[in-house]
């Protein structure tokens, strides 16, 4: 069997990807101007991708198996690309899936360095949101007791005759 079904998916992963790292860059612009009506609809977008690449990384996970069925391995279930690049019969498939799989490791670690970069600057935006509430609210007045509240002389008189 050849390799040609893992490399689609893997590159049907890379174009998910890289779509998914642009929504990253575009939500920093958000993120800088304050849109939020736009941040939103970028989040829904970025969530139609993960979905996507859900779904890509079943069938990628289905051609490995596939792989490993067709060349007589027993199949753990949890076969890797990095094993099939081992299993291959030729230095190009071993050479192929190398280069593809690296491919996508370096677009997923820049989009977890941007996705990281947006979550600090969304925190940021928190901080200074609540430091400006803070700085809107009037202070309340601390509560403090005096002497004869503290010792229980602040009960009221009462006209109460408890002799009759």
């Amino acid at each position: 069997m050849s390799v040609e079904p893992l490399l689609n998916s893997l590159d049907k992963l890379e174009k998910m990807h890289k779509s998914l790292l642009k929504l990253a860059y575009h939500k920093t612009d958000l993120i800088k101007g304050g849109d939020m009506e736009a941040l939103d609809q970028t989040l829904k977008d970025e969530q139609a991708h993960v979905l996507a690449i859900s779904q890509l990384e079943q069938q990628r996970q289905k051609a490995v198996t596939d792989y490993f069925k067709a060349k007589g391995f027993a199949s753990s279930g949890s076969n890797t690309v990095a094993q099939v690049i081992e299993a291959a019969s030729t230095q190009g498939e071993k050479d192929a899936l190398k280069e593809s799989s690296d491919r996508l490791v370096s677009l997923i670690d820049s989009l977890k360095q941007q996705n990281d970069l947006n979550q600090k600057m969304i925190y940021q935006s928190l901080q200074y949101v609540n430091m400006t509430l803070d700085l809107m609210r009037p202070e309340q007045n601390q509560v403090n007791y005096s002497k004869n509240e503290a010792r229980g002389s602040h009960l009221p008189k009462t006209n109460f005759d408890s002799q009759a």
